[in-house]
């Protein structure tokens, strides 16, 4: 799904966007970019992204912040790595794809209906709550907030797996999950709960 390319306004830039990113431990390196294309040849995914990872690199640096978080492309990056080993300015690419998952989680501002940041969200939240996921109920808020009728091309799926006791509608939690909540927060630079 490759976009064409737009004109790019500087009344589109949120100043100071690339900075934000580059202050992130872990994405220090992309302010040594040379957009040489590397990260988009070798990137096994980048058929299907709006934008190749050079490109998201390019606009990160540039503060084209909400074009960056509305991407598709963030959301697509399956974390293997392979632009980060295959990087001669030894940018950490999938940490910075990171980054901006989160920003864009934070801010709201992802493709909406779109399962990959629901699921993030959820799953992270669940874990701050619990301490831990709940396989089946994590999957069913899933499919009620992308699509609810793909849960019924996967009821038997879900039989099976109940009668193996790996999906419970009964909530886990462990002891102790505020010490879990107070890490999240810690990591996440918010005030401890």
């Amino acid at each position: 799904m490759k976009m064409r390319p737009t004109i790019k306004y500087e009344a589109d830039r949120v100043r100071g966007f690339g900075r934000e990113i580059m202050s992130v431990p872990g994405c220090e390196q992309l302010q040594s970019c040379i957009q040489c294309g590397t990260c988009s040849g070798i990137c096994p995914l980048s058929i299907y992204m709006d934008h190749t990872p050079r490109q998201v690199m390019a606009l990160t640096r540039a503060d084209f912040k909400n074009e960056v978080l509305r991407s598709r492309t963030i959301w697509l990056c399956a974390s293997c790595y392979a632009c980060t080993v295959e990087c001669p300015q030894e940018i950490r690419i999938t940490d910075i794809m990171y980054e901006l998952k989160q920003r864009a989680i934070l801010e709201g501002i992802y493709p909406k209906r779109f399962p990959i940041p629901i699921l993030a969200y959820d799953f992270s939240e669940m874990v701050r709550k619990n301490g831990r996921i709940t396989e089946m109920i994590l999957v069913i808020k899933l499919f009620m907030k992308t699509s609810w009728l793909a849960a019924l091309g996967n009821w038997r799926l879900g039989i099976d797996l109940m009668k193996t006791g790996r999906f419970s509608l009964k909530t886990e939690k462990i002891r102790q999950h505020g010490d879990i909540a107070r890490m999240m927060d810690a990591v996440d630079g918010k005030k401890g709960s």
